[in-house]
């Protein structure tokens, strides 16, 4: 359990907790949320004993084994797939006494270091490992790939891999999600819904946290308030108190007065100056709400277009890729950053790198289409190809007269000019334009005041994302390509942006790892995968389902983190002889065993895996009907509503409720065959 009492924690001059309170069960996932510097991060410090309170107290057990995200990835010459392995620091440390116990030819000490790397899975870690490489987006070759040869995205991939490869009972994650794309967030998603232990997640992705926790922890006024439930139960719940408290301030206030006016009435009249006093004392005594400050939720909105040209662009087999460094025969990957290894020219001309072939895209005025597919599989290449930034490598690319771009790449916050303002990056795209009303504009963007005219070096990744945002908006696109936008927004700029992009009358080709955004903003998709570009006949749900019967099939790990067992291994019997041959003969053939049993275990989890998810999804689907249903046999039973004015009301209500039940029937239906499926599947395993 952590208990955190009448807990103060104070940086610099700012207090960012004041006895605050907060009970957390032990197997909770919990989702720390709060504005930015409310004090999320050094919460996670304090609980990595990195720092210690100001006043009150903090409590976990002593004996927790906490895993966290490193920051720093050193450029190592070291192996991926090894250093993700790292991640098991026990694990590492029994192998190293084993290495020396054989140095030493200490028979006993051999036989228990087996016993206790047995129960450390130490004979499947590897197969772990690769399995997590494999979910995180990295390919077979990329694991034998030297750490250094990493950008700095991959190697934050790879520390996170290492926190979870690490046996813990405590596990925090700041932020896991802001260097995935959407596959990889899938799998971490799944993943941690199985973790045993303790989780406390500070993430901006609200379909994630949703996915994921059962616990709300929110930093609000210096703080800890819990809440039971998701992302979306916690904002329903919080809207509900915020409700409640502004009426009890309406209220108070209101009898504040009334109180008031009667001791200014009569408090000089002698007849009335025992009640004036009486109500003095009661004002007195009257504890003041506090009231709420709560600040304007941050919104813009992409100005109108001046004219959209239909189709706006036509891409005719094109062949879309990348020319190789002229001088070193090499390229840089444009999807992933990396330097590619192994440059090759196939498909097109002479030193170049076509990563999609035989693309016909007719963009059509009003398109609102969302981009699926795995890591590295083009998608930021279409991307650019559309923009123009780069030539189509073979084929025909028109685009349409007054057509207007605007473009929000992967890395735009890193091609603004840091040592520059927001107002010089505006003047540099509107020279003509007056001072004021390019002031006025960035205002709106929450650039106020000083902060409009000075460097950016200093502002937050939200605040320059914001600013990238600010002069797209300006230059008002008939066509927004957006590669990446949330990379480092708040939950308030993320859903400004999707408010936004679900008003903009223009044409919107999105990728995002952000469903929310994906869901709320696009109405079709394409799905870049094979080195082609197709139209996806689904929604994100049925993404899932397929990524998981496909590119993740083998990813998914039987069970995260399962704890090490050292008491267990020191009260095995030692061995009476020293390791003979046939000793170590038997422990080869206990390593094939062990091999073998894990491959059938990931076999049998991947056939189950789409049975699973689609009987996970049927539950959902019927939880909301089911409440739905419960909604309108409520509403029915209250007579008001048979009123003669609402009729037509009644009407719509019946015809819901006669829908839903036989919309009930089917998936009840439906969710006992995959039941049925699933247990056959169990009693072929068993």
């Amino acid at each position: 359990m952590i208990r955190l009492t009448a807990l103060t924690l104070i940086r610099g001059a700012k207090p960012l907790l004041q006895a605050a309170d907060l009970t957390l069960n032990p197997g909770e996932k919990v989702g720390l949320i709060g504005a930015n510097g409310s004090g999320k991060s050094s919460l996670f410090a304090l609980l990595r004993n990195e720092l210690q309170p100001d006043a009150g107290d903090a409590f976990f057990p002593a004996s927790w084994r906490v895993a966290h995200v490193a920051q720093e990835t050193p450029a190592l010459d070291r192996p991926a797939l090894d250093y993700a392995i790292d991640g098991d620091t026990h694990l590492r440390r029994l192998e190293a006494e084993l290495v020396d116990a054989e140095a030493r030819h200490d028979g006993h000490r051999i036989g228990d270091l087996h016993a206790a790397l047995a129960d450390a899975d130490a004979y499947t870690v590897r197969s772990r490992g690769e399995q997590l490489l494999t979910g995180l987006g990295f390919s077979h070759d990329q694991m034998n790939q030297p750490v250094a040869s990493f950008s700095g995205g991959w190697r934050m991939r790879l520390n996170l891999a290492q926190a979870l490869m690490c046996p813990s009972d405590l596990l925090l994650l700041d932020e896991p999600t802001n260097h995935l794309d959407l596959d990889a967030i899938l799998w971490v998603e799944d993943w941690l819904k199985r973790y045993p232990g303790t989780l406390i997640i500070i993430s901006h992705d609200r379909d994630f946290l949703d996915g994921v926790v059962n616990v709300i922890a929110h930093i609000d006024d210096r703080k800890l308030k819990r809440y039971g439930g998701n992302y979306s139960a916690f904002e329903k719940q919080r809207a509900i108190n915020l409700a409640l408290s502004q009426a009890a301030m309406v209220k108070q206030t209101r009898e504040r007065d009334h109180l008031q006016s009667f001791i200014d009435r009569f408090k000089a009249k002698a007849s009335k100056a025992k009640q004036a006093q009486s109500r003095m004392k009661m004002l007195a005594k009257m504890e003041e709400l506090a009231p709420i400050h709560a600040a304007a939720a941050f919104q813009f909105e992409f100005r109108e277009p001046d004219r959209a040209p239909n189709p706006l662009l036509v891409l005719e087999d094109v062949v879309a890729g990348y020319h190789l460094d002229r001088h070193s025969g090499e390229g840089r990957n444009p999807e992933t950053g990396d330097q590619d290894l192994t440059p090759t020219s196939t498909g097109g001309a002479a030193n170049t790198k076509p990563i999609l072939a035989n693309i016909n895209l007719n963009l059509q005025a009003g398109q609102r289409i969302g981009l699926l597919g795995v890591n590295g599989a083009g998608k930021s290449t279409l991307i650019k190809t559309i923009a123009g930034e780069l030539s189509p490598l073979t084929g025909d690319a028109h685009w349409g007269k007054g057509l207007a771009i605007g473009y929000f790449a992967q890395h735009q916050v890193e091609m603004l000019r840091h040592d520059q303002s927001p107002l010089w990056h505006l003047a540099k795209i509107a020279p003509s334009v007056r001072e004021q009303e390019l002031r006025n504009f960035l205002g709106g963007f929450n650039f106020p005041g000083t902060m409009v005219s000075s460097p950016i070096a200093p502002f937050s990744g939200g605040e320059k994302a914001r600013l990238a945002l600010a002069l797209i908006v300006w230059q008002k696109p008939n066509l927004l390509l957006l590669d990446e936008p949330t990379n480092h927004l708040d939950l308030e700029t993320r859903e400004a942006l999707t408010v936004a992009l679900a008003q903009f009358e223009g044409t919107l080709v999105l990728v995002s790892h952000d469903r929310h955004l994906l869901r709320a903003t696009t109405e079709e998709f394409l799905i870049v995968a094979d080195g082609s570009l197709k139209p996806f006949d689904g929604d994100l749900d049925d993404y899932r389902d397929w990524l998981f019967k496909t590119k993740l099939a083998i990813a998914k790990p039987a069970k995260p983190g399962k704890p090490d067992k050292p008491a267990k291994a020191e009260a095995e019997p030692v061995p009476k002889t020293p390791a003979a041959p046939e000793t170590v003969l038997s422990t080869a053939e206990r390593k094939e065993q062990k091999r073998q049993e894990a491959e059938a275990r990931q076999r049998a989890s991947a056939q189950k895996k789409p049975i699973e998810t689609r009987i996970k999804r049927l539950e959902e689907k019927m939880a909301k009907a089911n409440a739905r249903k419960a909604d309108l046999d409520a509403q029915l039973a209250d007579p008001a509503i048979y009123a003669e004015d609402n009729k037509e009301a009644v009407k719509a209500h019946l015809f819901e409720q006669a829908t839903l039940a036989k919309e009930l029937e089917q998936l009840e239906g439906e969710w006992l065959e995959q039941q049925a499926e699933l247990e056959a599947l169990d009693s072929c395993a068993s």
